[in-house]
């Protein structure tokens, strides 16, 4: 796997995403608050908290959701942090690297490597053997 060193706009990405997390911290109704950066390709950031607790929204949905609904089609590079993890980094779950393969397999995932530090990825490095949609032409 192929990683990247992080820039100071990346760095940045993550100060916004903590800033997110810090603006809704909250262990009493939603204890697991989670929440996302995303740099679209034009330079605009979009972020997001994860939301529910039966029917989940990943903070990676909503930001994407965010990014989609204002008409941003090109994503750069995206983030998820917790106040708890190591160095406030999370990976993206499972779902998340799916809509990612499916919107933007060649967007930059920062994440923490092997020795903990924080480095930046391809999406598609993270979801090998990835499902690919099947397009069958019915004439």
């Amino acid at each position: 796997m192929k990683v990247y060193e992080l820039s100071d706009k990346d760095k940045e990405l993550i100060e916004a995403a903590l800033e997110m997390e810090k603006q809704n911290h909250d262990y009493g109704l939603h204890y697991r608050v989670v929440a996302c950066a995303l740099r679209c390709g034009n330079g605009e950031v979009y972020r997001g908290i994860n939301i529910g607790k039966i029917h989940n929204s990943c903070a990676e949905y909503v930001a994407f959701g965010a990014a989609i609904s204002n008409g941003q089609r090109e994503f750069d590079t995206i983030v998820a942090v917790h106040a708890e993890a190591k160095n406030n980094i999370v990976t993206p779950c499972g779902n998340c690297r799916q809509l990612m393969m499916e919107y933007c397999p060649d967007i930059f995932v920062i994440i923490n490597d092997e020795t903990g530090k924080p480095v930046k990825v391809r999406a598609r490095e993270l979801l090998p053997y990835a499902y690919e949609e099947i397009i069958i032409n019915d004439c």
